[in-house]
Protein backbone atom coordinates (compact mmCIF):
# COMPACT_ATOMS: atom_id res chain seq x y z
CA UNK A 1 0.00 0.00 0.00
CA UNK A 2 3.45 2.24 0.46
CA UNK A 3 3.27 4.58 -2.72
CA UNK A 4 6.90 5.48 -2.88
CA UNK A 5 6.59 8.34 -5.46
CA UNK A 6 10.22 9.36 -6.21
CA UNK A 7 11.87 8.79 -3.20
CA UNK A 8 14.16 6.60 -4.18
CA UNK A 9 16.31 8.22 -7.00
CA UNK A 10 15.09 11.75 -5.12
CA UNK A 11 17.75 10.74 -2.39
CA UNK A 12 20.27 9.25 -4.44
CA UNK A 13 20.37 12.40 -6.35
CA UNK A 14 19.96 14.90 -3.79
CA UNK A 15 22.72 12.97 -1.45
CA UNK A 16 25.40 13.41 -4.11
CA UNK A 17 23.83 17.02 -5.15
CA UNK A 18 24.29 18.31 -1.86
CA UNK A 19 27.92 16.52 -1.08
CA UNK A 20 29.38 18.35 -4.80
CA UNK A 21 27.68 22.09 -3.72
CA UNK A 22 27.07 22.32 -0.23
CA UNK A 23 26.66 25.70 -1.03
CA UNK A 24 23.54 25.33 -3.10
CA UNK A 25 21.37 22.72 -1.47
CA UNK A 26 19.03 20.94 -3.40
CA UNK A 27 15.06 22.13 -1.85
CA UNK A 28 12.59 19.71 -0.96
CA UNK A 29 9.65 19.70 -3.87
CA UNK A 30 6.56 21.29 -2.05
CA UNK A 31 3.48 19.67 -1.10
CA UNK A 32 0.49 21.67 -2.85
CA UNK A 33 -2.69 21.22 -0.77
CA UNK A 34 -5.87 22.36 -0.37
CA UNK A 35 -7.33 23.88 3.23
CA UNK A 36 -10.20 25.20 4.81
CA UNK A 37 -13.19 24.55 7.12
CA UNK A 38 -16.32 23.42 7.24
CA UNK A 39 -19.12 24.77 8.96
CA UNK A 40 -18.88 22.78 12.15
CA UNK A 41 -15.12 23.94 12.75
CA UNK A 42 -13.44 20.81 11.06
CA UNK A 43 -10.30 21.56 9.24
CA UNK A 44 -9.93 19.54 5.81
CA UNK A 45 -6.69 19.62 3.96
CA UNK A 46 -6.64 17.53 0.88
CA UNK A 47 -3.21 17.14 -1.18
CA UNK A 48 -3.10 15.24 -4.89
CA UNK A 49 -0.28 12.25 -5.26
CA UNK A 50 -0.98 9.99 -8.64
CA UNK A 51 2.38 8.65 -8.33
CA UNK A 52 -0.35 5.38 -6.95
CA UNK A 53 -3.91 4.36 -6.76
CA UNK A 54 -3.79 5.18 -3.12
CA UNK A 55 -4.56 7.60 -0.11
CA UNK A 56 -3.44 8.06 3.01
CA UNK A 57 -6.52 9.53 5.53
CA UNK A 58 -5.74 10.93 9.19
CA UNK A 59 -8.28 12.55 12.08
CA UNK A 60 -5.80 14.27 14.44
CA UNK A 61 -7.46 15.53 17.34
CA UNK A 62 -6.08 18.57 19.24
CA UNK A 63 -6.11 16.25 22.64
CA UNK A 64 -3.28 14.46 24.36
CA UNK A 65 -2.12 13.82 27.67
CA UNK A 66 -1.66 17.65 28.17
CA UNK A 67 -5.43 18.17 28.60
CA UNK A 68 -6.02 15.42 31.17
CA UNK A 69 -5.71 16.46 35.09
CA UNK A 70 -4.40 14.81 38.32
CA UNK A 71 -6.79 12.05 39.19
CA UNK A 72 -7.67 11.00 35.43
CA UNK A 73 -4.65 10.55 33.65
CA UNK A 74 -4.48 8.24 30.54
CA UNK A 75 -7.56 9.67 29.07
CA UNK A 76 -6.00 10.27 25.04
CA UNK A 77 -4.39 6.84 25.29
CA UNK A 78 -7.38 4.92 26.33
CA UNK A 79 -9.53 6.83 23.61
CA UNK A 80 -6.93 5.70 21.24
CA UNK A 81 -8.02 2.00 22.29
CA UNK A 82 -12.08 3.04 22.36
CA UNK A 83 -12.15 3.93 19.17
CA UNK A 84 -11.63 0.85 17.89
CA UNK A 85 -14.50 -0.76 20.05
CA UNK A 86 -17.36 0.13 17.76
CA UNK A 87 -19.61 3.26 16.90
CA UNK A 88 -23.59 3.64 15.52
CA UNK A 89 -23.13 1.67 12.63
CA UNK A 90 -19.68 -0.28 13.14
CA UNK A 91 -19.41 -3.09 15.06
CA UNK A 92 -16.81 -4.20 17.72
CA UNK A 93 -14.04 -4.96 16.01
CA UNK A 94 -15.91 -4.76 12.11
CA UNK A 95 -12.97 -1.49 12.04
CA UNK A 96 -9.89 -3.30 11.31
CA UNK A 97 -11.94 -6.12 9.61
CA UNK A 98 -13.32 -3.80 6.40
CA UNK A 99 -9.84 -2.01 6.20
CA UNK A 100 -7.58 -4.93 6.27
CA UNK A 101 -10.40 -7.13 3.92
CA UNK A 102 -10.24 -4.33 1.09
CA UNK A 103 -6.20 -4.10 1.11
CA UNK A 104 -5.73 -1.12 3.68
CA UNK A 105 -3.87 -0.70 7.08
CA UNK A 106 -4.82 1.30 9.74
CA UNK A 107 -4.02 2.45 13.49
CA UNK A 108 -3.38 5.43 15.97
CA UNK A 109 -1.28 7.06 18.26
CA UNK A 110 -1.03 8.84 21.30
CA UNK A 111 1.31 11.59 22.47
CA UNK A 112 1.44 14.73 24.97
CA UNK A 113 -0.09 16.97 22.52
CA UNK A 114 -2.16 15.57 19.93
CA UNK A 115 -4.03 12.14 18.92
CA UNK A 116 -4.45 10.82 15.25
CA UNK A 117 -6.52 8.16 13.75
CA UNK A 118 -5.45 7.34 10.36
CA UNK A 119 -5.55 4.51 7.56
CA UNK A 120 -4.15 3.36 4.15
CA UNK A 121 -6.25 2.44 1.60
CA UNK A 122 -6.84 1.61 -2.52
CA UNK A 123 -8.44 5.08 -4.14
CA UNK A 124 -11.82 3.12 -4.72
CA UNK A 125 -12.37 3.05 -0.92
CA UNK A 126 -12.58 6.51 -0.49
CA UNK A 127 -16.00 6.18 0.87
CA UNK A 128 -14.94 3.52 3.53
CA UNK A 129 -12.40 5.35 4.67
CA UNK A 130 -14.27 8.66 5.60
CA UNK A 131 -17.85 6.76 6.94
CA UNK A 132 -15.98 5.00 9.32
CA UNK A 133 -13.84 8.07 10.61
CA UNK A 134 -16.95 9.86 10.87
CA UNK A 135 -19.26 7.09 12.60
CA UNK A 136 -16.68 6.84 15.26
CA UNK A 137 -16.45 10.87 15.34
CA UNK A 138 -20.23 11.14 15.26
CA UNK A 139 -21.24 8.20 17.78
CA UNK A 140 -18.75 5.84 19.11
CA UNK A 141 -19.70 3.37 21.61
CA UNK A 142 -19.04 4.07 24.88
CA UNK A 143 -20.06 1.52 27.62
CA UNK A 144 -19.79 -0.25 30.18
CA UNK A 145 -18.15 -3.34 28.33
CA UNK A 146 -16.19 -1.42 26.34
CA UNK A 147 -14.50 0.70 28.78
CA UNK A 148 -13.38 -2.33 31.10
CA UNK A 149 -12.29 -4.38 27.55
CA UNK A 150 -10.06 -1.08 27.17
CA UNK A 151 -8.55 -0.38 30.47
CA UNK A 152 -7.75 -3.51 30.90
CA UNK A 153 -5.61 -3.50 27.13
CA UNK A 154 -4.48 -0.66 28.15
CA UNK A 155 -3.37 -1.26 31.71
CA UNK A 156 -1.28 -4.49 30.11
CA UNK A 157 0.13 -2.30 27.66
CA UNK A 158 1.98 -0.59 30.12
CA UNK A 159 2.89 -3.97 31.98
CA UNK A 160 4.47 -5.35 28.86
CA UNK A 161 5.82 -1.68 28.06
CA UNK A 162 6.63 -0.06 30.41
CA UNK A 163 6.90 -1.81 34.06
CA UNK A 164 8.40 -4.90 32.92
CA UNK A 165 10.84 -3.44 30.60
CA UNK A 166 14.35 -2.93 31.45
CA UNK A 167 14.97 1.16 32.05
CA UNK A 168 11.04 1.29 31.72
CA UNK A 169 10.62 3.08 35.23
CA UNK A 170 13.23 5.92 34.31
CA UNK A 171 11.67 6.57 30.97
CA UNK A 172 8.43 7.10 32.74
CA UNK A 173 10.22 9.13 35.61
CA UNK A 174 12.15 11.66 33.56
CA UNK A 175 9.44 13.67 32.70
CA UNK A 176 7.99 13.59 36.27
CA UNK A 177 10.98 14.83 37.60
CA UNK A 178 11.82 17.55 34.91
CA UNK A 179 8.57 19.25 35.02
CA UNK A 180 6.53 21.20 37.48
CA UNK A 181 3.38 21.74 35.25
CA UNK A 182 1.08 19.09 35.12
CA UNK A 183 0.65 18.82 31.60
CA UNK A 184 3.70 17.18 30.88
CA UNK A 185 4.60 16.31 34.23
CA UNK A 186 2.93 12.97 34.00
CA UNK A 187 2.82 9.99 31.77
CA UNK A 188 0.69 9.36 27.93
CA UNK A 189 -0.02 6.01 29.55
CA UNK A 190 -1.56 7.30 32.92
CA UNK A 191 -1.40 5.82 36.26
CA UNK A 192 -2.78 2.30 36.93
CA UNK A 193 -5.11 4.17 39.90
CA UNK A 194 -6.38 6.64 37.56
CA UNK A 195 -7.15 4.26 34.68
CA UNK A 196 -9.14 2.27 37.53
CA UNK A 197 -11.10 5.11 38.90
CA UNK A 198 -12.34 6.00 35.14
CA UNK A 199 -15.94 5.95 35.07
CA UNK A 200 -18.28 5.67 31.90
CA UNK A 201 -19.61 9.12 32.66
CA UNK A 202 -15.93 10.49 32.78
CA UNK A 203 -15.40 8.23 29.49
CA UNK A 204 -18.28 10.28 27.65
CA UNK A 205 -17.60 13.60 28.98
CA UNK A 206 -13.97 13.27 27.86
CA UNK A 207 -15.42 12.19 24.11
CA UNK A 208 -17.59 14.79 24.02
CA UNK A 209 -15.21 17.90 24.89
CA UNK A 210 -12.33 15.95 22.52
CA UNK A 211 -13.58 14.27 19.88
CA UNK A 212 -15.68 17.22 17.95
CA UNK A 213 -15.15 18.25 14.32
CA UNK A 214 -14.05 21.43 15.59
CA UNK A 215 -11.27 19.93 17.56
CA UNK A 216 -9.90 18.02 14.57
CA UNK A 217 -7.64 17.83 11.03
CA UNK A 218 -8.97 15.80 8.77
CA UNK A 219 -6.08 15.02 6.21
CA UNK A 220 -6.51 13.02 3.09
CA UNK A 221 -3.16 12.42 0.55
CA UNK A 222 -3.07 10.60 -2.83
CA UNK A 223 -4.94 9.73 -5.91
CA UNK A 224 -7.73 12.05 -5.37
CA UNK A 225 -9.91 14.41 -7.07
CA UNK A 226 -9.93 17.20 -4.13
CA UNK A 227 -13.42 19.20 -5.15
CA UNK A 228 -15.00 15.25 -5.41
CA UNK A 229 -13.10 14.91 -1.91
CA UNK A 230 -14.16 17.53 -0.71
CA UNK A 231 -17.82 17.07 -1.60
CA UNK A 232 -17.22 13.70 -0.05
CA UNK A 233 -16.42 15.32 3.14
CA UNK A 234 -19.14 17.12 3.80
CA UNK A 235 -21.15 13.82 3.32
CA UNK A 236 -19.89 12.15 5.86
CA UNK A 237 -18.85 14.45 8.17
CA UNK A 238 -20.60 17.78 7.35
CA UNK A 239 -23.38 16.91 9.82
CA UNK A 240 -21.36 16.14 13.10
CA UNK A 241 -22.29 18.86 15.30
CA UNK A 242 -19.88 20.64 16.89
CA UNK A 243 -19.22 21.76 20.49
CA UNK A 244 -17.73 24.62 22.78
CA UNK A 245 -14.00 24.81 22.88
CA UNK A 246 -11.89 22.86 25.15
CA UNK A 247 -10.58 24.94 28.22
CA UNK A 248 -7.06 26.02 27.17
CA UNK A 249 -4.60 24.76 28.53
CA UNK A 250 -1.70 26.44 31.02
CA UNK A 251 1.93 25.43 29.48
CA UNK A 252 3.71 27.86 31.77
CA UNK A 253 6.63 26.11 33.04
CA UNK A 254 7.78 27.41 37.08
CA UNK A 255 11.55 28.54 36.70
CA UNK A 256 13.74 25.67 38.02
CA UNK A 257 16.89 26.73 40.20
CA UNK A 258 18.62 23.69 40.65
CA UNK A 259 19.65 19.97 39.40
CA UNK A 260 17.41 17.35 40.23
CA UNK A 261 18.37 13.40 40.60
CA UNK A 262 17.03 10.46 41.20
CA UNK A 263 18.55 6.82 41.02
CA UNK A 264 16.57 3.93 40.28
CA UNK A 265 17.91 0.21 41.14
CA UNK A 266 16.16 -1.75 38.57
CA UNK A 267 16.13 -5.63 38.47
CA UNK A 268 15.94 -5.66 34.96
CA UNK A 269 18.66 -3.87 33.57
CA UNK A 270 21.75 -5.45 32.88
CA UNK A 271 24.18 -2.64 32.83
CA UNK A 272 23.52 0.62 33.88
CA UNK A 273 21.47 4.14 32.25
CA UNK A 274 22.30 7.44 32.39
CA UNK A 275 19.29 9.18 31.07
CA UNK A 276 19.80 13.59 31.55
CA UNK A 277 16.97 16.12 30.26
CA UNK A 278 17.11 19.88 29.66
CA UNK A 279 14.66 22.22 29.08
CA UNK A 280 14.14 23.52 26.06
CA UNK A 281 12.24 25.97 23.99
CA UNK A 282 8.79 24.86 22.30
CA UNK A 283 8.91 23.28 18.65
CA UNK A 284 8.83 25.59 15.75
CA UNK A 285 11.21 28.05 17.41
CA UNK A 286 14.64 29.05 16.35
CA UNK A 287 16.15 27.64 19.19
CA UNK A 288 14.22 24.54 19.26
CA UNK A 289 15.69 23.71 15.89
CA UNK A 290 19.32 24.87 17.00
CA UNK A 291 19.02 22.29 19.73
CA UNK A 292 18.10 19.42 17.08
CA UNK A 293 21.16 20.24 15.29
CA UNK A 294 22.92 19.94 17.90
CA UNK A 295 21.54 17.00 18.86
CA UNK A 296 22.51 16.12 15.35
CA UNK A 297 26.54 16.58 15.52
CA UNK A 298 26.41 15.15 19.17
CA UNK A 299 25.03 11.36 18.40
CA UNK A 300 23.77 10.83 14.95
CA UNK A 301 25.74 8.58 13.06
CA UNK A 302 29.52 7.06 13.69
CA UNK A 303 31.19 10.28 12.96
CA UNK A 304 29.13 12.28 15.50
CA UNK A 305 30.91 13.76 18.98
CA UNK A 306 29.19 11.11 21.14
CA UNK A 307 29.87 7.81 19.13
CA UNK A 308 33.75 8.92 18.74
CA UNK A 309 34.66 9.87 21.94
CA UNK A 310 32.61 8.17 24.26
CA UNK A 311 32.03 5.24 22.55
CA UNK A 312 34.88 4.47 20.19
CA UNK A 313 37.86 6.60 21.97
CA UNK A 314 37.19 6.33 25.26
CA UNK A 315 35.00 3.36 25.57
CA UNK A 316 32.79 4.49 28.26
CA UNK A 317 29.96 3.43 26.60
CA UNK A 318 28.11 1.16 24.22
CA UNK A 319 25.90 3.45 22.91
CA UNK A 320 25.44 7.51 23.56
CA UNK A 321 22.38 9.33 22.09
CA UNK A 322 21.20 12.79 22.12
CA UNK A 323 17.36 13.94 20.84
CA UNK A 324 15.63 17.40 21.13
CA UNK A 325 11.80 17.24 20.92
CA UNK A 326 9.58 19.87 19.66
CA UNK A 327 6.46 19.61 21.84
CA UNK A 328 3.73 22.56 21.53
CA UNK A 329 5.14 24.20 25.29
CA UNK A 330 8.44 23.76 26.85
CA UNK A 331 10.09 20.74 25.02
CA UNK A 332 13.31 18.97 26.65
CA UNK A 333 16.49 18.15 25.15
CA UNK A 334 17.56 14.53 26.37
CA UNK A 335 20.81 12.55 26.26
CA UNK A 336 21.32 9.25 27.45
CA UNK A 337 24.00 6.26 27.40
CA UNK A 338 24.24 2.87 28.29
CA UNK A 339 27.17 2.69 30.57
CA UNK A 340 29.88 -0.15 29.49
CA UNK A 341 30.75 -3.01 32.05
CA UNK A 342 33.26 -2.03 34.47
CA UNK A 343 32.47 1.69 33.90
CA UNK A 344 31.56 4.14 36.70
CA UNK A 345 28.30 5.75 35.43
CA UNK A 346 29.10 9.32 36.94
CA UNK A 347 32.17 8.97 34.66
CA UNK A 348 30.04 8.81 31.86
CA UNK A 349 27.94 11.46 32.96
CA UNK A 350 30.88 14.02 33.47
CA UNK A 351 32.27 12.74 29.99
CA UNK A 352 28.56 13.83 28.09
CA UNK A 353 29.10 16.93 30.27
CA UNK A 354 32.32 17.47 29.09
CA UNK A 355 31.18 17.02 25.25
CA UNK A 356 28.29 19.50 26.21
CA UNK A 357 30.75 22.07 27.69
CA UNK A 358 33.34 21.47 24.43
CA UNK A 359 30.30 23.36 22.18
CA UNK A 360 29.36 25.56 24.38
CA UNK A 361 33.05 27.13 24.32
CA UNK A 362 34.26 26.38 21.06
CA UNK A 363 30.70 25.59 19.11
CA UNK A 364 30.55 23.10 15.95
CA UNK A 365 32.62 22.76 12.95
CA UNK A 366 31.14 23.93 9.25
CA UNK A 367 31.63 20.29 8.58
CA UNK A 368 29.41 19.17 11.43
CA UNK A 369 26.44 21.76 10.30
CA UNK A 370 26.94 20.60 6.79
CA UNK A 371 26.48 16.88 7.81
CA UNK A 372 23.57 17.75 10.11
CA UNK A 373 21.75 19.71 7.27
CA UNK A 374 22.53 17.10 4.95
CA UNK A 375 20.84 14.50 7.07
CA UNK A 376 18.45 16.25 8.29
CA UNK A 377 17.18 16.29 4.45
CA UNK A 378 17.40 12.62 3.90
CA UNK A 379 14.90 12.57 6.89
CA UNK A 380 12.71 15.02 5.63
CA UNK A 381 13.11 13.00 2.05
CA UNK A 382 12.40 9.47 3.58
CA UNK A 383 9.21 11.09 5.84
CA UNK A 384 7.12 11.52 2.48
CA UNK A 385 7.74 7.94 1.11
CA UNK A 386 4.02 7.12 1.56
CA UNK A 387 1.12 8.88 1.50
CA UNK A 388 -0.03 8.07 4.96
CA UNK A 389 3.10 9.53 6.48
CA UNK A 390 2.52 13.05 4.51
CA UNK A 391 -1.11 13.29 5.71
CA UNK A 392 0.44 12.25 9.23
CA UNK A 393 2.91 15.29 9.08
CA UNK A 394 0.23 17.90 7.68
CA UNK A 395 -2.67 17.30 10.43
CA UNK A 396 0.68 17.23 13.01
CA UNK A 397 1.74 20.70 11.81
CA UNK A 398 -1.67 21.90 11.49
CA UNK A 399 -2.47 20.74 15.18
CA UNK A 400 0.22 21.78 16.91
CA UNK A 401 1.27 25.16 15.39
CA UNK A 402 -1.84 25.66 13.10
CA UNK A 403 0.54 25.79 9.81
CA UNK A 404 0.47 22.77 7.97
CA UNK A 405 3.00 24.51 5.44
CA UNK A 406 5.68 23.48 7.57
CA UNK A 407 5.55 20.44 5.76
CA UNK A 408 7.64 22.54 2.94
CA UNK A 409 9.04 24.92 5.05
CA UNK A 410 11.13 22.91 7.63
CA UNK A 411 13.77 22.51 5.70
CA UNK A 412 14.85 26.05 4.49
CA UNK A 413 14.16 26.59 8.65
CA UNK A 414 16.96 23.75 9.64
CA UNK A 415 19.37 25.00 7.03
CA UNK A 416 19.03 28.50 8.20
CA UNK A 417 20.62 27.64 11.57
CA UNK A 418 23.92 28.82 11.97
CA UNK A 419 26.75 27.71 14.04
CA UNK A 420 26.78 30.69 16.12
CA UNK A 421 22.84 30.19 16.90
CA UNK A 422 23.83 26.42 18.35
CA UNK A 423 26.13 27.74 20.69
CA UNK A 424 24.69 30.46 22.07
CA UNK A 425 21.52 27.68 22.63
CA UNK A 426 23.81 25.71 24.15
CA UNK A 427 25.30 28.07 26.52
CA UNK A 428 21.19 29.18 27.32
CA UNK A 429 19.90 26.10 27.79
CA UNK A 430 22.16 23.45 28.72
CA UNK A 431 23.06 24.24 32.12
CA UNK A 432 22.49 23.08 35.78
CA UNK A 433 19.55 25.07 36.50
CA UNK A 434 17.23 22.86 33.44
CA UNK A 435 19.02 19.50 34.20
CA UNK A 436 17.04 16.56 35.16
CA UNK A 437 19.28 13.14 36.19
CA UNK A 438 17.93 9.80 36.44
CA UNK A 439 20.92 7.11 36.95
CA UNK A 440 19.29 4.04 36.52
CA UNK A 441 21.80 0.82 38.32
CA UNK A 442 21.03 -2.95 37.95
CA UNK A 443 20.05 -4.20 41.08
CA UNK A 444 22.44 -6.42 42.11
CA UNK A 445 25.07 -3.27 41.70
CA UNK A 446 23.24 -1.96 45.32
CA UNK A 447 23.91 -5.22 46.67
CA UNK A 448 27.66 -5.79 45.63
CA UNK A 449 27.97 -1.98 46.62
CA UNK A 450 26.02 -2.16 50.54
CA UNK A 451 28.50 -5.27 50.95
CA UNK A 452 31.82 -3.63 49.89
CA UNK A 453 30.87 -0.73 52.45
CA UNK A 454 29.96 -3.30 55.28
CA UNK A 455 33.89 -4.72 54.44
CA UNK A 456 35.40 -1.68 54.28
CA UNK A 457 34.44 -1.20 57.99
Amino acid sequence: MTSRRWCGLLLGGLLMAAQLARADQPKLPRVDFTDQKLENGLRVIIAVDRTAPVFGISVTYNVGSRNERPGRTGFAHLFEHMMFEGSENVGKGEHFILVFNNGGNMNGTTNEDRTNYFEELPKNQLDLGLFLESDRMRALAVNQSNLDNQRNAVQEERRLGEDNQPYGHAYLDIDNLAYDNFAYKHSTIGSMADLNAASVDDVKEFFRIYYAPNNAVLTLVGDLDPAATLDKVKKYFGSIPSQPAPPPVDMIEPPHYGERRETIHDPLARIPMVLMGYHIPPGNTPENTAMHVLANVLSQGESSRFYLHLVKEKQLATQVVAQADERRGPSMFYAYAFVRPGVKSEDCERAIREEIAAVQKDGITPEELDKARLQYLRGQIQSRQSDLSTAMRLGQYAVYFGDPNLINTVVDEFDAVTADQVKAAAQKYLIPEQLTVITDLPAGQQHRAAKAQQEAK
